[in-house]
């Protein structure tokens, strides 16, 4: 089967249920495994440098009449229709996290082949673990897709029994910087999971900006940082858009020592299997509890000033 992934979760699934070598075509984004999906063709490009501009230049931008109600991406259509995909795997939950599902639909439209469109809509822990067998069903391999996913629950029951009977302590998520924006979705299952008590999102929840007085009067003894799309070194580099906020100093997460730095593209941005690898990382940041792998410092460090 000729699989083109517009997702990253989704090359993810593809590769946890052991399908890179049908993988023909992805997103530029794609970067898990490495080895595995170097070599796929790019479909895909970026409007955006995120590089080059910093959290608010790139929230202006995704806010502006520019985006407004459409994907930040380019789909190359032309090279789409040479790949002769059977399956495309895509979304239609975040515009500015992918290629739209209405621009996949479009361009498929025009191949001249039977190619399926599936779109992958999760929005809880339970909904990403889903995915893979709902990807796995179409791809052949259900029975593979639900020995997976028993597999990645039994990893989050160990989590869980790890933490089980700890004082939980309180957590904000922060998904972006400049504006503050609290990470929604799975995040909060995730980090209760780790045994920890999310702030200011509930589950599956997609969330809005918040204010900085938000984060004050929540009072968290645990700060996440963990941007959409920003691996730990992009995030160090406008660590002064949260040091600089008035009474910063004054949070017990920072009094404490305790706000830390995460890879948020791999383990808690992207709806895939690795969220379950994420909720071990928050168990570490939360109660110093090992399950699974020792925590890299590339997964999760302190906060500069801890």
């Amino acid at each position: 089967m000729r699989i083109v992934s517009l997702l990253p979760a989704a090359t993810d699934i593809v590769a946890e249920l052991g399908l890179s070598d049908q993988l023909v075509g992805r997103t530029h984004e794609c970067d898990w495994p490495p080895r595995e999906v170097a070599p796929v063709p790019v479909v895909t490009g970026a409007d955006l440098d995120q590089d080059a501009l910093s959290s608010r230049e790139i929230s202006d931008a995704v806010g502006g009449s520019a985006h407004s109600g459409s994907s930040l991406y380019t789909l190359d259509t032309e090279a789409l229709a040479a790949l002769r995909p059977d399956v495309v795997l895509t979304q239609d939950l975040c515009d500015v996290c992918a290629v739209s599902y209405e621009k996949v639909s479009r361009a498929v439209r025009l191949l001249d082949a039977d190619t399926r469109v599936l779109s992958l809509e999760p929005r809880t822990l339970d909904d990403v673990l889903d995915c893979l067998v709902t990807v796995g069903e179409l791809l052949g391999v259900r029975e593979r897709a639900e020995r997976k996913r028993a597999a990645l629950l039994a990893r989050l029951d160990r989590v869980r029994e790890a933490v089980a009977g700890r004082p939980r302590p309180r957590v904000v998520a922060i998904e972006w910087l400049d504006p503050l924006w609290p990470a929604g979705h799975w995040v909060p299952e995730q980090t209760t999971a780790a045994g920890g008590e999310p702030l200011l999102a509930a589950p599956g929840e997609h969330t809005k900006p918040m204010t900085w007085e938000a984060v004050r009067a929540a009072q968290p003894d645990v700060v996440l940082v963990l941007p959409c799309g920003f691996p730990p070194e992009r995030t160090l580099r406008e660590a002064a858009l949260l040091t600089g906020l008035p009474g910063w100093s004054d949070l017990p997460a920072v009094r404490s020592g305790r706000v830390w730095v995460l890879d948020g593209p791999s383990y808690f941005n992207r709806p895939g299997p690795r969220v379950v690898r994420g909720a071990e990382v928050l168990a570490h940041a939360l109660h110093s509890v090992r399950t699974g792998e020792e925590v890299a410092p590339a997964e999760a460090r302190p906060f500069p000033g801890r």
